[in-house]
């Protein structure tokens, strides 16, 4: 699957109304507007992957809809009669908990159970800090390209022996904009 499609869905971006349509695509005439067929994230993911990105804000009805593509590896497209078979690798995150949230009764168990073969847990950046510096290195390089500066600077003095001080709620996200 790696020389396949890499597709992403940011499954909190997406408006709950629209969250059927995106993933499963629609057939024409399946609702106003829907002027012609639409194939969903899942069926242009075929043959590849498909990275679900903080699936733990899935909404429930959704999640229910999620058990088949996962168990099955079928599709039906809104307004669609016929399942659609989809090869796909599927990676899930979260930022949260899911344990918890199923405890919370916001994420389904059986899903959780098919989604969680090979489960990889990236312990926020407060927990592995000796990861900074080569984190701050990449960061600046990457910045300095877009940038398109001549020489890449470096960190002053003691500048990342105070990122490493700090207990970084935002995760790398908040090291990368720092």
């Amino acid at each position: 699957r790696r020389k396949g499609p890499f597709i992403t869905v940011n499954s909190g971006a997406i408006p709950e109304t629209l969250m059927d349509s995106e993933l499963f695509g629609h057939e024409r005439g399946a609702f106003t507007g829907a002027k012609e067929m639409k194939r969903g994230r899942f069926e242009l993911a075929n043959q590849g992957t498909i990275f679900l990105d903080e699936i733990g804000e899935m909404p429930l009805p959704v999640q229910v809809r999620m058990l088949r593509v996962v168990q099955e590896k079928t599709i039906e497209r809104v307004g669609g009669t016929k399942p659609v078979p989809v090869d796909i690798r599927i990676i899930a995150a979260t930022h949260r908990n899911p344990w918890e949230l199923v405890k919370q009764k916001q994420f389904r168990e059986d899903l959780l159970f098919r989604l969680n073969v090979f489960p990889i847990r990236v312990l926020p950046l407060r927990e592995r800090k000796e990861d900074i510096p080569a984190l701050v290195y990449h960061f600046i390089q990457k910045k300095s390209r877009e940038l398109k500066l001549a020489s890449t600077p470096e960190p002053a003095n003691g500048f990342i022996d105070r990122l490493m001080q700090y207990s970084w709620p935002g995760n790398v996200r908040e090291l990368e904009n720092v």
